[in-house]
């Protein structure tokens, strides 16, 4: 994994973020998954029970262009 630093909006984007990721060898990509779904259970451990799961559909909005 490239650890830099840039100050480009560009590489912001869904776009950059996407190519970055696809740059990231299979043990680079899991790691970073390790990473998250530690930092998600450090912050809230309570989250595998699902003792307040919602099904997905319940919070999803389609928009359409007016």
């Amino acid at each position: 994994m490239k650890q830099s630093i840039s100050h480009s909006f560009e590489e912001e984007s869904p776009d950059a973020k996407a190519r970055w990721f696809q740059s990231l060898s299979i043990q680079e990509r899991m790691e970073l998954l390790c990473s998250y779904t530690n930092l998600i259970l450090a912050g809230n451990p309570k989250i595998v029970e699902k003792k307040d799961a919602r099904p997905a559909s319940d919070r999803i909005r389609i928009l359409t262009k007016a």
